[in-house]
């Protein structure tokens, strides 16, 4: 079976759609719809992480993310192999 350009989850209960289609002004910019921010709890203020996943040198995915949530599963992951560490 051929893998396509795809996101990758393992989790069952998530998954990967196209949400919105949105363009990208003359200086790069782009709008995220308030429908998506408010489904997101992205408020005026908040920082985000872009990730991408790329493939042959090619950046095919992206993806935002809240710091606060990536520090949370930064610390999730971490905290196991602290624990072995430490004891």
């Amino acid at each position: 079976m051929k893998k396509t350009n795809q996101c990758s989850v393992q989790d069952p209960n998530r998954s990967c759609k196209v949400e919105a289609l949105i363009p990208v002004g003359e200086r790069g910019q782009m709008v995220l719809p308030k429908e998506i921010r408010d489904k997101a709890g992205i408020n005026i203020g908040d920082k985000l992480v872009l990730m991408t996943c790329e493939k042959n040198k090619k950046i095919y995915c992206l993806g935002l993310i809240k710091v606060e949530e990536l520090v949370e599963m930064v610390k999730e992951s971490l905290d196991p192999i602290m624990e072995k560490l430490l004891h």
